[in-house]
């Protein structure tokens, strides 16, 4: 009923249309969604690659290359949503003028997502999660929280950034 009488409403005023993310704001944001979809791809990398020393391809390994393939993709984009959020939502100009790099990474993690979509390529993986290392170093200092350095305990076991929330 509500929604019918709005509806004509809009027909008559003809309202402008908006849409948003998270506009409330909910002020959660953490770079570590971000950091596990690189691991990702990371990880989809090695069992490619794997896959790819095969002599021959079954129909089965077939079908697992196109499944890796498809959630490397979905990892990357997430990778640059999850940046892109908090780099426009959370990042204000007091981070700015604290961390001036901060557009510069933030631009180079999209391009970096893009070069490791675009290929089977580890190093570029590698990269990639360098640079989101470095964007959650300065998100959590942002935060007055300190981090740390360590090997995550799964595959790909490559080094990540963490907030010390115990200091």
């Amino acid at each position: 009923m509500f929604y019918n009488a709005f509806a004509r409403l809009d027909e008559v005023f003809s309202f402008n249309k908006v849409s948003a993310h998270c506009d409330i704001p909910c002020k959660i944001y953490d770079p570590i969604s971000a950091q596990l979809a690189v691991l990702t791809m990371i990880r989809m990398v090695d069992l490619l690659e794997e896959l790819h020393a095969k002599s021959e391809l079954s129909a089965n390994d077939q079908a697992q290359f196109g499944r890796l393939v498809a959630q490397k993709e979905e990892h990357g984009l997430k990778v640059k949503e999850e940046i892109r959020v908090i780099w426009g939502d959370y990042i204000k100009q007091p981070q700015l003028d604290a961390y001036p790099q901060l557009h510069e990474l933030s631009h180079s993690i999209m391009l970096a997502a893009s070069k490791a979509k675009q290929n089977i390529d580890k190093s570029a993986c590698l990269e990639l999660l360098d640079k989101v290392n470095q964007f959650a170093d300065i998100f959590w200092q942002s935060k007055g929280v300190a981090t740390f350095k360590a090997t995550c305990p799964y595959p790909p076991a490559q080094q990540i950034v963490y907030p010390d929330l115990k200091a």
